[in-house]
Order: structure tokens, then C-alpha cells, then sequence
């Protein structure tokens, strides 16, 4: 398998999903072993190395363009993962009062650290050198859900860890990630596992279901039996196979019981935890845990095992199911590269995700050869013929919505903005109101994260086709026209601030396009390759050139206007929401 490269390529535009949105308004560690020597990377054009960056990170800005043309594809990525990782949880202790009391007298949080983890965010998201694996933990938080729109509103410092874990283990082992997110303070919390108790008779007690149904549905299995291309297998009578039903979920709970807070008693009031519970591990208490057999999914734990052997055995059972590979590697897919993929896209990936390994065009081995293995499934999704080769592009079938928080980081990251600093800036505080980005990491409304990864949107020509398009979920006339006020609003400079006298933070840089900005073509040119890597139609560059020639460009005031005006309308355009 070999990548194709071209110096530069035209698409049109997705159709289906044109008419979509004018219908909703107006889709760790040592990574690699070198099988063979790296040869010299093979000439790369901006236009495919950002459209590459599109898909790999948090968005293209001219220093990272010119960082892959020098190390090639294959280079970047093998240098993206050696890379530390950056974490969040010393940002957000560091915002916290010395004394580590972060409750006031009524028991909520105080007001200056319920915000920390979404600051954390954008700065690292924006700023950080790791981005491929700053793209991945959140791609696996859409996954792996938890959110910040629940009890967790309350524990910033909990919400950081969960992030911690996510981004430690973006190319670890997904067996570990299962085990270390279910110690999680975070995700014990949210669904409701925490200090969950074996069951009592005498009580009517019985455990929280809560975890065991979506470990199962939502993080590795789905609900139906998956062909290795993540298609429904089918019976003889056309129907799909179901894998589980409430007698597995009420066995699996079982597991989940006897866990609590570290450093603490079982029940322990929370206004007494120490301050390091709430970002620690969680500890199995025996005492708690149900004594009993744990039958589910075919699988059965003797009676009497201990809580962690326990939970290993149950994660080892459903992690060895074959549904995981291609469910987990579908949705992953999606986040980075296609709402819909055919099947031989998920097979390919899929595959890597079960040999825990992927060749790359070079004959260099990704991956450590154990299942799961998520270093070997990002080389496995950003290399596919499908992701890189130019005839896809072409299939009005390919491509996704570009998340809005994928954009507003691009634009972060395009226009070199001063700071990162989010702390003075409420409209990203609160960014998931369609009146703003309709989207906010780790807020989503439910487990089910910001929109189901087999969304069909009714009534739609994607729909008609039969096509999943995720990110059509959360897209909507208040949503577009929100994303556009939005941009607008941060491109001039009018985002509303906190404290009007601190200083200001996501201020943009458009002296280069200032610079060009009489010439309309020149402009263009140079937002095609930093926004739209190349495909910007000749019809979108004819409506925006008519647009900037009503405004002004005699002072350099009327330059900057042009310069900030046109990166809205390529960012608003067809060929920029959706990513092909």
C-alpha cells in the first residue's frame, strides 16, 4: 500500500452534503519499531500537507505546513509520536487556592476553577506540540464519554484527570485505556458506579446497572454482532444478531461493585475526601464487592473471586469479543477522516487494531503486535488508500463536517492568535450553545456523546443515501447560523471578555493576508492553502472576490477589515465545512 501524493488537486464539492446544510439553515511511548531504514520523504505540496494536518490535528498553521513538507508524511508521524505528552491536570491544580479547598460554604465549587479543564483545553489543544495525540484523546473522549454537564461540574480536578488518562493512553493499548478509565474517578462519577454495593436481600439493594450497559453498548461492542468491516452480521431470516440482553447487564454489574474513593473509608462524605481522591485511581473495597458468580455475555467469573481479579477477567472477556475492532475503529474513522466509511476501510483498520500492528509505504512497523494497540490504528486510519489517495476525494460519498470545535481551533492555529489564554473569554466557557459553536469538549449532553456515530439524518439527501453523517446531528439553522456569528465575532476582534482590563487574548494575526488583501486573488490564494488546502471552487472565490470589492482598501485599517472578512467567508464556505 502506497500513499499517493500530487502537487495539487481540485474537488468538487460534496453535493449531499450541500443540500443538507441549506436544508437545516440556509459527518505512549515508543510507537514504532523500523523494519527497513526510513528512506527520504517523498515531495509533499501545502495543499497535502494541510489537508493531512486537517485530519491529524487540532488544524494546519503555516509552521507545522512547512514542518511536514520537510519530514514527509511518514516522518511526522513517527515524530509525533515520541513526543511528551501534554496533560491538564497541573494546569488545573494550579488554578485551584493554596490550601487545595476548592468548595465554598453552600458546597458548590468555586467560580474560578469550575472553568479550568475548558481552559486547559483550548491552551493545549491550540498550543501544544503533541497534536496527533492531543487529536486522539479527544476523538476517544467522544468515545469514551464522560461530561462536565452533570455532577462533575463540581470537580475540575476530576474532569482533568479523566483527560490525563485519555491523552496517556491516545497510543497505548485500549485494554489498559478500558482499565484505567474504569478506575476512573471521572467516569465512576458520571455513571453512577461509585461506592456501588453488592446486592442485599434484606433491602431490595441490587447494583448499579449504569456502567455495565454502556461498556458494553457504547464502548466496545455496540448492540449487534459486527462482521470484521463493522457491517451487521445477518441470520438466516435477514435479522440482526443481538450480543446482549438484560440478564448480561445485570451479571456485569455485579463487577462493578466495592469501588470508592482512594485514601478514604468506602463512604467516606465527600467534604472530607482529600483533596488527591478526587484525581487518584479509585480502590476496590471487598467488603463491598458482590461474592457472587458474574455470568454475562457466555463468560463466568466464579463465585468468590476479589474485586480487581474480577474486573480484570470481565474486561479481558468483552475486550476479546471480535466486535471490538471494528467497532471502536469505525467510530474512530469517523473523527478523523469519513462519516462514512465503506466497509474495506473499517476492515483495513480494524485489522491493524487486531494484529496491533501497520505497515507503513516505507516497510516501518507501527505498533507493539498486541491487540488493540491504538498507535497501529491512527497509522492505520490516516494511511488507508481512502484517507490519502486522491480518486475518494472524487466519490461525492466521502468526507465529514468538520466539528465546530475543530474549527474554531484551526482558526486559533491559522491566524497564530497571541494567546490561548481562555480564562477571560465566557463565549468559550460556554461554546456548546447553538448560539455560539453548538459544541464543547467533554460537554456533551448525554453518554451518547454530541451526536451517535450511526446518525442518519432524515429527510436528507445523506439520509436518502443511506449515509451516517455524525455531525449533521448537532447542525441546525441555530447552529450554522451561531458558527458564523461566532467566527465573526473572534475574526474582528469582538469577542465578549470577563474583565475588559485584562489583557486580551485570541487576538488574531492577519498581517500576512493584510498584506495581499488588494489583490483578492492573492488573498484567496493564500486562505485556499491555509483554510481549504487547495479546493476552494471557482464559483465560492468568484462570490467572496465580489463581496471584498464593495469594502475598502485604501488604509491599512480597510486591508486588515478585507483580510479578517475573507477568512470568515472561506471558513463559512461549502469546501471548508466539509473536509474531503
Amino acid at each position: 500500500m502506497r500513499a499517493v501524493i500530487v502537487s495539487r488537486f481540485h474537488t468538487p464539492f460534496l453535493l449531499a452534503i450541500t443540500l443538507m446544510l441549506f436544508a437545516c439553515g440556509g459527518g505512549g511511548g515508543d510507537a514504532s519499531t523500523t523494519v527497513d531504514p526510513l528512506p527520504a520523504p517523498e515531495p509533499l505540496s501545502d495543499n497535502e500537507a494541510a489537508r493531512f494536518l486537517s485530519q491529524a490535528s487540532f488544524g494546519p498553521d503555516v509552521d507545522s505546513i512547512d514542518q511536514l513538507v520537510t519530514l514527509g508524511l511518514e516522518g511526522w508521524l513517527l515524530d509525533q509520536f515520541q513526543k511528551p505528552a501534554s496533560l491538564h491536570l497541573d494546569f488545573v491544580l494550579a488554578g485551584f487556592p493554596a490550601d487545595g479547598n476548592f468548595l465554598q460554604d453552600n458546597g458548590a465549587p468555586l467560580p474560578e476553577v469550575v472553568f479550568l479543564p475548558s481552559d486547559s483545553f483550548w491552551k493545549t489543544a491550540i498550543e501544544a506540540e503533541d497534536q496527533l495525540r492531543q487529536r486522539m484523546a479527544y476523538a476517544l473522549s467522544q468515545i469514551l464519554v464522560v461530561s462536565a454537564e452533570s455532577d462533575l461540574a463540581g470537580a475540575p480536578q476530576t474532569v482533568a484527570h479523566y483527560m490525563d488518562v485519555l491523552t496517556a493512553g491516545a497510543f497505548g493499548n485500549y485494554r489498559d485505556l478500558l482499565r484505567n478509565v474504569t478506575y476512573s474517578p471521572a467516569l465512576a462519577i458520571y455513571l453512577t458506579y461509585l461506592r456501588n454495593e453488592k446486592a442485599d436481600q434484606t433491602t431490595g439493594r441490587v447494583p448499579d446497572e449504569n456502567y455495565a450497559r454502556e461498556l458494553m453498548q457504547l464502548f466496545t461492542l455496540g448492540l449487534v454482532e459486527l462482521n470484521s468491516d463493522g457491517t451487521p452480521t445477518k441470520k438466516p431470516d435477514g435479522s440482526q444478531v443481538e450480543l446482549f440482553d438484560n440478564s448480561d447487564i445485570t451479571g456485569l454489574a455485579k463487577v462493578f461493585t466495592g469501588l470508592s474513593f482512594s485514601g478514604t473509608g468506602f463512604r467516606t462524605p465527600v467534604r472530607f475526601l482529600p483533596l488527591p481522591a478526587f484525581y487518584t485511581p479509585l480502590t476496590m473495597f471487598d467488603d463491598f464487592h458482590s461474592t457472587e458468580a458474574k455470568n454475562f455475555l457466555g463468560v463466568s467469573v466464579p463465585a468468590n473471586t476479589g474485586g480487581e481479579q474480577t474486573i480484570e477477567l470481565a474486561l479481558d472477556a468483552i475486550f476479546a469479543h471480535p466486535n471490538v475492532g471494528p467497532f471502536v475503529s469505525r467510530q474512530l474513522i469517523q473523527r478523523f477522516v469519513t462519516s462514512a466509511p465503506t466497509p474495506d476501510y473499517v476492515r483495513r483498520v480494524a485489522a491493524a487494531f487486531d494484529s496491533g500492528d501497520f505497515v507503513l509505504p516505507s516497510g516501518t512497523l507501527v505498533g507493539s503486535s498486541e491487540r488493540g494497540d491504538l498507535s497501529a490504528v491512527i497509522a492505520a486510519i490516516l494511511f488507508d488508500p481512502e484517507a490519502r489517495d486522491v480518486a475518494p476525494r472524487e466519490n461525492p460519498q466521502f468526507g465529514k463536517l468538520r466539528e465546530p470545535v475543530l474549527r474554531f481551533t484551526h482558526w486559533a492555529r491559522a491566524f497564530n492568535v497571541n494567546s490561548a489564554d481562555a480564562s477571560n473569554e465566557p463565549a468559550l466557557h460556554n461554546a456548546n450553545r447553538p448560539d455560539l459553536l453548538g459544541q464543547h469538549p467533554l460537554r456533551s449532553p448525554s453518554v451518547f456523546n454530541f451526536y451517535r456515530p450511526g446518525y442518519i439524518a432524515p429527510g436528507t439527501e445523506t439520509g436518502m443515501a443511506g449515509l451516517t453523517a455524525p455531525e449533521l446531528q448537532i447542525t441546525n439553522a441555530s447552529s450554522i447560523v451561531g458558527y458564523a456569528n461566532f467566527m465573526t465575532l473572534y475574526a474582528l476582534g469582538l469577542a465578549p471578555r470577563s474583565d475588559g482590563d485584562a489583557p486580551a487574548a485570541f487576538v488574531p494575526d492577519y498581517s500576512t493576508q493584510a498584506a495581499l488583501a488588494a489583490d483578492a486573488d492573492a488573498l484567496l490564494d493564500n486562505l485556499d492553502q491555509l483554510l481549504t488546502h487547495g479546493t476552494l471552487r471557482v464559483e465560492t472565490r468568484t462570490r467572496i472576490t465580489q463581496l471584498l470589492a464593495s469594502l475598502g482598501s485604501t488604509t491599512e485599517a480597510d486591508l486588515v477589515r478585507r483580510a479578517q472578512i475573507a477568512s470568515v467567508l472561506v471558513m463559512t464556505s461549502p469546501e471548508y465545512i466539509v473536509l474531503r
